[in-house]
C-alpha cells in the first residue's frame, strides 16, 4: 500500500470513510474499546477533537475487541457508550481487527509505517497514531499516553 489516502473503512453506522478525503488534514488514529482500563481517554480525545478540529485535526476511533474482550457490544451499544458516557462526536470505524490473520488494511499499514517497541503488532487498547498533513505518519503513542501529554505533537502536525 502505498499511502494511507489509498485506505478505505466502513463508519460505525455502515457508511465508506475514504482516507483519501483528509488529504490536507491531520489524523490521530486510536484502537479503543468502551470496557477498557484506558476508555476514559476518549473524554481526552473529545477535548483534542473540539479544541484541534476546525484547524485540521481528524480524530478517528477504532473499536476493536482483540485485548480482553473490551469491546464486546455491537455498533450500536459501542455508539451509545461514546456518546452518552463521553459525549464523542468524531468519527467512530465499524469493529476491526488490529492484530492477527484479519488485521484491517488500515492497521497493516500503521504498524508497517510506524513498528512498535516489540515489533509489528499493536500491544493493547488506545495505542494512538499520528498522521502529518501531507500523509507523513509521525509518531506512534502508547496506551498510556493520555490525550493532553500529545498536544505538542498535534500543534505541530497541524503546521
Amino acid at each position: 500500500m502505498a499511502s494511507i489516502y489509498d485506505i478505505n473503512i466502513q463508519s460505525l453506522q455502515g457508511q465508506l470513510i475514504g482516507f483519501s478525503d483528509f488529504k490536507g488534514k491531520a489524523l490521530l488514529i486510536v484502537n479503543t474499546a468502551s470496557k477498557c482500563g484506558f476508555t476514559p481517554q476518549y473524554e481526552g480525545l473529545q477535548q483534542l477533537h473540539q479544541q484541534y478540529a476546525s484547524e485540521g485535526l481528524v480524530i478517528i476511533g477504532c473499536p476493536c475487541n482483540q485485548f480482553g474482550k473490551q469491546e464486546p457490544g455491537d455498533a450500536k451499544a459501542i455508539s451509545e457508550g461514546c456518546l452518552i458516557n463521553y459525549g464523542v462526536d468524531f468519527l467512530i470505524t465499524e469493529k476491526i481487527h488490529v492484530n492477527g490473520a484479519n488485521t484491517h488494511p488500515l492497521y497493516r499499514y500503521l504498524k508497517t509505517a510506524l513498528p512498535g517497541f516489540m515489533g509489528n503488532n499493536i500491544k493493547w487498547n488506545f495505542t494512538k497514531f499520528l498522521i502529518g498533513k501531507d500523509g507523513t505518519p509521525i509518531k506512534r503513542f502508547a496506551p498510556f499516553t493520555k490525550p493532553a501529554s500529545m498536544e505538542g505533537a498535534v500543534k505541530k502536525a497541524l503546521g
